[in-house]
């Protein structure tokens, strides 16, 4: 019997899909293995089982590769923690700095306008400064008479109200003697008398809190001053320092950071705005006191998103509970919640979606943990730092994105012609990367195809195996059937 007549040779081996080239297989040996029992004993043996993949490598292979991210990862949380820690350190100055930047971020339009028409870089900052200035000092001096008018009307409001709440916790079902009062007022009495001490160092507390307030709005005006007057010349300075390449980088990145901090809080004015007007209005109608100041109060707290809007509410709502009544009161609370609903609905939508998207509970989140941690201030300062966080994380996707060749220069959208340029050196790398992401896949297919040839040899070798078992018992059994039958008849 020939080769190809046997069965079990390559053309019988199941046969796999692969792309390599197929290349033909020897056959399979013809005589009995070396460690094959005489064809005369039993067969008991069973064919060799194929070569199978350790769990234990591949467990060991995993274990490396999350090793690998997990280090890195300690080595980027602790670079943070370090440089969290020197901020901390340096806070003292770094706030002001901060502080100056988002005051410039808002003024800088102006200045630009003002500079289109030929003033000179000093005057103009100087202007839009000072007119800064004194808008805000000329709305704090319109509410104040009003405010330290009305105010008397509300503690006369305050303490109607104390008489009319212990009046009914000397009636049913509290009864509360005068007598009982007198003790808790002389037990109140005592406890601030022993806390004498601790409310003088809160008072000189206060004291040093109010300086350290006064000489920072000094330092942000003067760094305000000079940012709007030369925060122009800070990029061109950069890209001297660090260099062409890492220049265009660092130029485009910083721009859009400044461009998202700017927009998002000119953005935000026009919310506070409209939550201001109108709730303010409300309590006008509605003849609460202090309607004027706690719409200025209204809108400044707008700034702290989401959190700002429930603290202002409740204090008008408050506010008319004390002066106005139950009634009152409920009324301003549908005021500020239909209002708050209404600009969160359509106002803030239309005016953030140009300049940042970040989902309600990132918002909530980041106000939340800068609230804990540096009290009103840090959640004042939670949501621009993460705009400005999130903007760069946007720059460094979009720039993986041309490297991979998903996206192209022109489909960007740059804010200098520096990031142009660092786009287009970007998508110009693209077919290296390319280049070796394919040799990684050829090589992979190249493994891919041995093993699989591999197998097909194994394969091979077991048909063949399993040939030399099988088929001689088979035949020595025709040829006694046939001796036994005798020689044909005639």
């Amino acid at each position: 019997m020939s080769t190809q007549d046997q069965p079990g040779t390559a053309e019988d081996a199941p046969s796999l899909d692969t792309d390599l080239p197929q290349q033909p297989l020897p056959a399979g040996p013809t005589g009995p293995l070396p460690d094959e029992e005489p064809r005369g004993a039993p067969e008991e043996d069973t064919p060799a089982a194929p070569p199978t993949v350790d769990r234990g490598d591949l467990i060991l292979q995993g274990l490396r590769s999350a090793a690998a991210w997990s280090w890195r990862f300690l080595l980027v949380v602790a670079a943070v923690a370090v440089v969290l820690y020197l901020l901390g350190r340096v806070w003292v100055g770094v706030l002001p700095i901060i502080l100056a930047l988002i005051v410039s971020s808002v003024l800088w339009p102006t200045v630009r306008w003002l500079r289109r028409y030929r003033w000179p870089a000093g005057l103009a900052a100087a202007t839009v400064l000072i007119g800064a200035l004194g808008l805000f000092s000329g709305i704090i001096a319109a509410i104040a008479p009003g405010v330290g008018s009305q105010l008397r009307q509300v503690a006369d409001n305050v303490t109607e109200g104390a008489d009319i709440v212990l009046e009914w916790l000397s009636g049913p079902p509290v009864n509360l003697q005068s007598e009982q009062l007198d003790d808790y007022v002389a037990r109140a009495t005592q406890w601030l008398e022993s806390r004498a001490s601790v409310l003088a160092e809160g008072a000189l507390s206060t004291l040093t809190t109010v300086g350290s307030i006064l000489v920072t709005t000094v330092l942000v005006l003067v760094l305000t001053f000079f940012f709007l007057k030369d925060g122009h010349r800070f990029l061109p300075w950069l890209r001297r320092s660090v260099g062409r390449t890492a220049g265009l980088y660092l130029t485009e990145a910083l721009a859009r950071v400044w461009v998202t901090l700017g927009g998002f809080l000119r953005a935000q004015a026009v919310v506070a705005a409209v939550d201001s007007v109108f709730i303010g209005l409300g309590l006008v109608l509605l003849q609460v006191p202090l309607a004027f100041a706690l719409a200025v109060i209204t809108f400044f707290l707008a700034f702290i998103p989401i959190i700002g809007a429930f603290v202002a509410g409740g204090l008008a709502v408050l506010v008319a509970l004390v002066s106005q009544g139950w009634v009152t009161a409920l009324w301003v609370l549908v005021i500020v919640v239909v209002v708050q609903q209404a600009e969160s609905t359509f106002v803030a939508p239309l005016m953030h979606s140009r300049v940042m998207s970040m989902h309600p509970v990132v918002v909530i989140l980041g106000v939340a943990a800068g609230g804990t941690l540096w009290g009103v201030l840090g959640a004042f300062l939670a949501v621009p730092v993460l705009a400005s966080a999130l903007t760069l994380i946007r720059f460094g996707s979009e720039h993986l994105d041309l490297r991979t060749g998903e996206l192209h220069t022109d489909d960007l959208r740059n804010v200098t012609p520096e990031g142009r340029r660092a786009a287009e050196r970007a998508e110009s790398a693209a077919p290296i990367f390319q280049l070796r992401a394919r040799r990684a896949y050829l090589q992979a297919q190249g493994e891919q195809g041995a093993a699989r040839v591999a197998l097909l040899d194994r394969t091979t070798e077991i048909a063949a195996s399993l040939r030399d078992r099988l088929l001689p018992p088979i035949l020595r059994r025709d040829r006694e059937d046939a001796e036994q039958d005798g020689p044909p008849r005639a």
